[in-house]
């Protein structure tokens, strides 16, 4: 799948560029919430949301960090959920050559997935691969445009070296996404430190033995499926 890994290569040049030119901030989940249920707010949530599925490429810091970080307010919100519809893409996606009629089917079953979670990476990442062979550039720059929103967000929340500039996620598998990203290997060790999640990386040029994420929302959740 070389063509998954140029896609990932493409995000993190232009990535790169924008974390160079842009200090992070972490999110105010209080403020978040305030904004995004307000219906003359900037940031109405339902008017941020419109605008990532359409693939806006005008859609400002602010627009996206309210748009991803304000999905743990939404009833929908699943941090350690998963759709049918995401196997079935990844079962789709093991196989070595793709007919036009599977390549179909990965958009498709993607779709569906995205409805469950419109933040799926990998799924994107997936539907990316297909819309390319199948050349519908068209499709293709609006799944590009989400899977950069998203990536946007993450660098800009910190830089994960410690725990004061972790980068905050709002699922778990966001984390090993941001790895690759960045050009690390997952160093095989995870360790959930207050509401932090640590992962350590392989041998690296920088290096980093490993990196912080913020993963309070997706232990809320977690925890009010006890209560």
């Amino acid at each position: 799948m070389k063509k998954l890994f140029s896609v990932l290569a493409f995000l993190f040049l232009v990535s790169l560029v924008f974390s160079q030119d842009t200090k992070t901030k972490n999110p105010d989940y209080e403020q978040i919430k305030r904004e995004i249920t307000k219906r003359k707010s900037d940031y109405y949530y339902p008017v941020l949301m419109k605008k990532y599925l359409e693939g806006d490429t005008n859609m400002t810091l602010k627009e996206k960090r309210f748009l991803y970080y304000g999905f743990t307010f939404q009833d929908n919100y699943s941090p350690y959920g998963r759709s049918d519809y995401s196997d079935s893409v990844r079962n789709l996606i093991k196989k070595q050559n793709h007919s036009d009629k599977e390549l179909r089917e990965i958009v498709r079953y993607g779709d569906s997935a995205l409805i469950f979670n419109p933040f799926d990476l990998r799924v994107l990442n997936y539907q990316l691969y297909a819309l390319e062979e199948l050349e519908r550039p068209g499709i293709f720059n609006n799944r590009l445009a989400r899977m950069r929103t998203v990536f946007d967000v993450l660098l800009s929340s910190g830089d994960g070296l410690s725990k004061k500039t972790a980068f905050y996620v709002i699922f778990t598998t966001h984390e090993y996404d941001l790895l690759g990203l960045l050009g690390y290997d997952f160093g095989g060790q995870q360790s959930l430190i207050d509401h932090y999640d640590y992962l350590t990386v392989e041998k690296n040029p920088e290096e980093i033995e490993g990196l912080y994420f913020d993963v309070s929302p997706c232990l809320k959740s977690l925890n009010s499926e006890f209560e």
